[in-house]
């Protein structure tokens, strides 16, 4: 049975609409079709989407820097959906040079075939490192070290709220006459919503990921201590809301290509929401969790110094390469600006080196 069958019956079953979160949870993470879980090839040049890891090795080490303040000899890291374990072998590249090895380096991975392609991508690079690092399927128990989400929160299933008639209701997902279309539910939506008072218009559309808030809430559970690096594209609230921001943030990937169609190649394209920090950072301190910083990743690099490894490459064709890869990376233009740095620590208090140059925690 194909995908489009196996959520066309979900929807039958159901006998009316389902929410957009559900059905985003099918296209991208159904255990047989789903796109992350049948789609080793999506990120990277000859994919859907290209992530900061696979731009530029800098990336992983400069973030290695900064894990290197919170790591001991008794702590971990821990890396949610790796990918294709580029960013984990750059990790764990940089901490050895640095010698600062974590005791285990743990991926929480449920794709069969991205743990095979991390596996393969780690122990290419790094043969004499692949024995410390171990995967998971679930969270594990009284983690302590470094927890670190690259892109994961914007994957996160969403439900999609549309204003009418004064107040939000839930749009929903519907198949008829052979094809997806959205379906406005009957009764305003009661759940949890966190709102700058704004003059909404009608039609107005917008997000809310209560996945990702139930996540931070179990992610607080599992750690006994540590600090948790969370970076993805997303802005604060009042940004988030912004009048001029009609249509939500809900975007596709197909071949590097972007639109706002999730019922276009069902599970063969990227599907994903932008992150509300403001209610990630909320979630957080409910939970217990103490926010420590809150960046762009332009100044979040910069801070960690990622400029001085221009400076200690001695050939010229190769500094010109690192120049471009940290354009990409920095420039309010490429991934610089859209990207946010949001750390949260579990009972410990550090002045973590990648906000020394920007901290916008009071945006939150």
């Amino acid at each position: 049975m194909n995908l489009e069958d196996i959520i066309s019956q979900t929807i039958r079953q159901n006998s009316k609409p389902i929410g957009f979160d559900v059905f985003m949870n099918l296209a991208l993470y159904n255990p047989e079709t789903g796109y992350y879980r049948s789609n080793a090839s999506a990120i990277g040049r000859q994919g859907d989407f290209i992530t900061a890891p696979e731009t530029s090795d800098l990336f992983g080490y400069s973030l290695a820097r900064q894990c290197k303040q919170v790591l001991n000899k008794n702590t971990s890291i821990l890396e949610f959906g790796a990918g294709s374990g580029v960013l984990a072998a750059q990790l764990l590249f940089e901490l050895a040079r640095l010698n600062s090895l974590p005791e285990k380096y743990y991926i929480l991975e449920l794709s069969a075939q991205l743990k095979q392609q991390q596996y393969e991508t780690i122990s290419k690079v790094l043969p004499e490192l692949i024995d410390i690092v171990e995967w998971l399927s679930e969270l594990p128990k009284k983690f302590s070290g470094v927890v670190i989400a690259n892109e994961v929160l914007d994957a996160m299933p969403a439900k999609r709220l549309m204003f009418s008639e004064g107040r939000f209701v839930e749009l929903g997902v519907d198949y008829i006459d052979g094809r997806f279309q959205w379906s406005l539910f009957d009764e305003p939506y009661s759940g949890l919503m966190k709102m700058p008072t704004a003059n909404f218009t009608e039609g107005y559309k917008t997000e809310i990921n209560l996945q990702a808030l139930a996540w931070i809430e179990s992610l607080y559970e599992a750690m006994s201590d540590g600090v948790v690096l969370l970076i993805d594209y997303g802005m604060d609230r009042t940004e988030y809301f912004h009048p001029q921001r009609s249509e939500g943030t809900l975007r596709c990937y197909h071949k590097h290509k972007a639109s706002d169609n999730p019922f276009e190649n069902v599970g063969k394209q990227d599907i994903t929401t932008s992150v509300n920090f403001s209610d990630i950072a909320d979630q957080a301190c409910d939970a217990g969790f103490e926010v420590l910083g809150y960046c762009n990743q332009t100044m979040f690099l910069l801070s960690l110094g990622i400029e001085n490894y221009l400076s200690e490459e001695k050939d010229n064709a190769k500094r010109i390469q690192l120049a471009q890869q940290i354009k990409q990376l920095v420039l309010p233009s490429a991934m610089g600006e859209s990207f946010k740095v949001l750390a949260l620590s579990k009972k410990q208090t550090v002045k973590l080196d990648g906000f020394r140059e920007q901290d916008l925690t009071s945006k939150l």
